[in-house]
């Protein structure tokens, strides 16, 4: 089931003799799934210029990213208030979805 983006997402590619770049916004959704291996992210924009992003994290890789999120959060003290709290939220549902 698809979400909406409520922010914005950038993703660059970028190839020896080639690059993209596209943006997704508000009008634009997401799909998260998850499997044995790994998780599934999907960002689609259907209006304008089309686009369709799409990756698989194995869990290993997945957890060393959000291991690296959370070092480099801690680092910082310029995350607004709204921010960390969303982050907070989603951590602790993470968190208490894998008990």
């Amino acid at each position: 089931m698809s979400k909406p983006i409520l922010d914005k997402a950038e993703v660059s590619i970028d190839f020896p003799d080639k690059f993209y770049h596209g943006s997704f916004s508000r009008s634009s959704r997401y799909d998260v799934e998850v499997d044995a291996e790994g998780v599934h992210i999907a960002l689609d924009r259907a209006e304008g210029e089309k686009r369709h992003v799409a990756f698989h994290l194995h869990h290993h890789l997945f957890s060393s990213i959000l291991d690296a999120v959370a070092e480099a959060i801690a680092t910082k003290n310029d995350l607004q208030e709204l921010d960390r709290e969303r982050l907070k939220e989603a951590a602790n549902k993470l968190a208490k979805s894998l008990e």
